[in-house]
């Protein structure tokens, strides 16, 4: 392969967006690390003039598929940040549920205990009160109904 013909594959590389050994900036210093040749056999190569012509020219050298590329990122980078923002305030809502939860589970949880107390104090009352109490838990006597015809 020729030094013009590296060139050119390296120019047609980069323009195309693959680069194999350089960071894929379109510079004059990268045409020659991706060809593999000296930048003093790049300038005395006749292609070396139309090169640097493209590279002066900023339009000539406008890769699209990069500009989509570009624009995609700044487009997913806002969608993240949203969803990110959006993932936060479920969070926030999220503990607040729960403390409201915990709050609630404490509230019921003294009231069952006070509830307990006084079933105690109750029960206590009820064995103190002799035969004049007939507790609920026992079985009571089954009375007939007349039948009425």
């Amino acid at each position: 392969m020729t030094t013009d013909q590296k060139i050119q594959a390296a120019y047609d590389t980069l323009t195309a967006g693959r680069p194999r050994a350089s960071d894929g900036q379109l510079t004059v210093s990268n045409i020659c690390t991706e060809a593999g040749i000296s930048r003093a056999s790049f300038y005395r190569s006749p292609l070396a003039a139309r090169i640097r012509a493209d590279l002066a020219d900023p339009a000539s050298t406008r890769r699209p598929e990069a500009e989509q590329l570009r624009a995609k990122v700044r487009e997913l980078t806002v969608a993240d940040k949203e969803l990110r923002s959006k993932h936060a305030a479920e969070i926030r809502d999220l503990r607040a549920t729960v403390r409201t939860y915990a709050n609630q589970i404490q509230i019921l949880t003294l009231r069952i205990s006070q509830l307990e107390d006084d079933n105690k104090q109750l029960t206590a009352r009820l064995h103190h009160a002799g035969d004049n109490v007939t507790p609920l838990n026992r079985p009571l006597p089954v009375t007939r109904q007349p039948v009425t015809s």
